[in-house]
């Protein structure tokens, strides 16, 4: 080859790298952006026209365009930072010029905030406070026009915590800063809590340490009332030196036993101003319910709780304020009902009703056969049971219970019937009346005047035949006294004017008196003896004139007729107000 062909081939390259910078615009590619993020940066040429010298542009050219890009690297002021106590600052070296850096977190385009800064050239980046969520894995990529380059990623690690935390209760019911558990059974405190590095744990009861506290939970099996009482758990962060406290009041309720109801120990009277029930249980904590008739009750006006429902006041007592009440002690974990309790409130007696049967109505008259039956009742509404008294009128009798029962009507039993109802607890009594007449066919006498006849009669034979009886032994005695004097006697034959004497004589024996002198002029005095009772019963036969009775011939026998003694004679006169001397007062 020839100097010409040199000089030919070499006018050539002129040529053609004129064709190709009129082709590439070097201006426009020198204006070039790869994006717009605030991270990344571009670097333009120095030379809006290239020089022709030729060999600067075509390093520069060649190295930006043709080359291969070397791999970024970054370099960290500190791998570990703590939270918001320290800033960290990046830096990416990159041996290659006019490249453009882009930052990468987690693998993702970096977003800028008000906590970074970035230099001009992109190769500087500081987080000026870090936090938690800056914990992670930094890349940068350094870009050239047609390659890009990526470095090893940088690790940056965040020290924070713990946070503020509560203790919980698994088991229980939290009511602010104390929960309640039920006694025996398995309680379970727990803290959760965000920290880096894991912190540690202490369980402390009334600032005593636990055993196997360590952990951030603490179980206590079968729980007790010893296990009752302020629970604190302590956290700390080594890395971070911070320390965290939490507190947890933890008490024990018992399993709760039947309570009772205490009921007043006076009497309970209608109208009462007050009376107070009380719910008595050894549960202190436990909450108290009350219950009227099975219902949950509603306080009112008249039926008054307590600030802690331990007692209930019912004023003005009515009678069916009875019941039954009963109170129910709970809380979260069990409850339990005391046995229900009755009122006996004394009232009455209402209104006193006088009826004939026990299911008809009152009435205020009754007319009544005369000999039947009659039967009253007295009612009246009382609590307890009203006390009844009967009497009639005029009459000081008094008649005890609920039934009057007359069996046979007389005359004697018309008239006004009152009956009295008393309450002995109350002290009060009301009575109601009613007027008994008695219909029939009236008797002349009354029957107190025909029972005043019957023992007049019975009195009458009794003196009667006591008197014969008295007579005829004393007259036996004297005749057996003569005849042991005299004991000659001449038989007298009466005449035929003497007979009816004789014959009335021979049943009337007579006794003469022969000791005595027979007055002048006048009838012989006799005594006429009444027949022996007994004389029936005598074997002897009765005497004769020849026993010394007998009757002057002349002289009829005396009108006086011997009655007998079971059938007494009326006396004369006014009968009826004879009778009226036998009746009682």
């Amino acid at each position: 080859m020839g100097l010409a062909d040199l000089w030919g081939h070499h006018w050539v390259g002129i040529l053609l790298a004129a064709s190709l910078l009129t082709m590439w615009s070097l201006p426009a590619a020198a204006q070039l952006t790869l994006d717009t993020n605030p991270f990344t940066t571009t670097q333009g040429e120095k030379d809006a026209v290239p020089s022709m010298s030729g060999t600067p542009w075509a390093t520069q050219t060649h190295g930006r365009f043709i080359g291969l890009l070397a791999k970024p690297t970054i370099s960290i002021s500190q791998n570990t930072a703590t939270e918001q106590m320290e800033q960290v600052t990046f830096y990416c070296y990159t041996k290659d010029a006019n490249v453009t850096i882009q930052w990468f977190f987690k693998d993702v385009p970096l977003v800028f905030h008000e906590r970074m800064q970035l230099s001009t050239d992109g190769k500087n980046l500081t987080i000026l406070t870090v936090q938690r969520e800056d914990s992670g894995i930094y890349k940068c990529e350094a870009q050239g026009f047609l390659h890009v380059h990526r470095s090893d990623p940088t690790f940056l690690t965040v020290n924070y915590g713990p946070d503020p935390f509560e203790i919980k209760l698994e088991s229980g019911i939290s009511s602010g800063e104390v929960v309640e558990v039920i006694e025996g059974s398995t309680v379970t405190l727990s803290v959760d809590t965000r920290s880096h590095p894991p912190p540690d744990y202490s369980w402390f009861l009334l600032n005593n340490s636990l055993p196997s506290s360590s952990m951030r939970t603490f179980t206590i099996q079968a729980v007790s009332k010893e296990h009752e009482g302020m629970y604190r758990c302590l956290v700390s962060n080594i890395a971070t030196h911070l320390l965290r406290l939490s507190a947890l009041e933890v008490r024990v309720l018992e399993m709760l036993t039947e309570p009772h109801i205490v009921p007043p120990t006076l009497n309970l009277m209608e109208n009462a101003s007050s009376v107070t029930l009380t719910c008595q249980t050894s549960h202190k904590e436990a909450g108290v319910l009350w219950f009227l008739r099975g219902q949950a009750l509603l306080p009112n006006k008249h039926l008054v709780l307590s600030a802690n429902n331990r007692s209930l006041v019912i004023h003005g007592l009515r009678r069916d304020d009875t019941g039954p009440y009963e109170c129910e002690v709970w809380n979260w974990g069990s409850r339990a009902r005391s046995k229900a309790v009755r009122l006996t409130i004394s009232y009455g007696p209402d209104q006193v009703d006088i009826t004939r049967g026990a299911a008809s109505g009152a009435v205020s008259t009754v007319k009544a056969e005369l000999n039947s039956s009659l039967t009253l009742y007295c009612q009246a509404e009382s609590q307890p049971g009203a006390e009844f008294q009967w009497t009639l009128e005029h009459s000081t009798t008094v008649y005890m219970g609920q039934q009057l029962i007359i069996g046979t009507l007389t005359w004697e039993h018309q008239g006004v019937y009152n009956c009295m109802a008393s309450n002995p607890l109350t002290q009060l009594a009301r009575s109601a009346s009613v007027l008994v007449t008695v219909v029939g066919p009236r008797s002349s006498l009354s029957a107190r005047v025909i029972v005043g006849i019957a023992l007049g009669i019975l009195i009458f034979i009794a003196l009667t035949a006591g008197l014969g009886y008295f007579l005829y032994n004393r007259n036996a005695k004297r005749f057996s006294r003569k005849k042991a004097e005299d004991p000659v006697q001449e038989a007298a034959t009466p005449s035929s004017a003497e007979e009816p004497c004789a014959e009335s004589c021979s049943n009337w024996p007579k006794a003469m008196y022969a000791n005595l002198p027979e007055p002048q002029g006048q009838v012989g005095v006799k005594e006429m003896l009444p027949p022996d009772p007994l004389e029936q019963f005598y074997e002897k036969d009765p005497p004769s004139t020849a026993s010394g009775y007998y009757c002057h011939g002349p002289r009829k026998p005396s009108s006086t007729v011997a009655l007998d003694p079971l059938v007494p004679t009326l006396p004369k006169g006014n009968t009826e107000s004879d009778y009226e001397v036998f009746m009682p007062p």
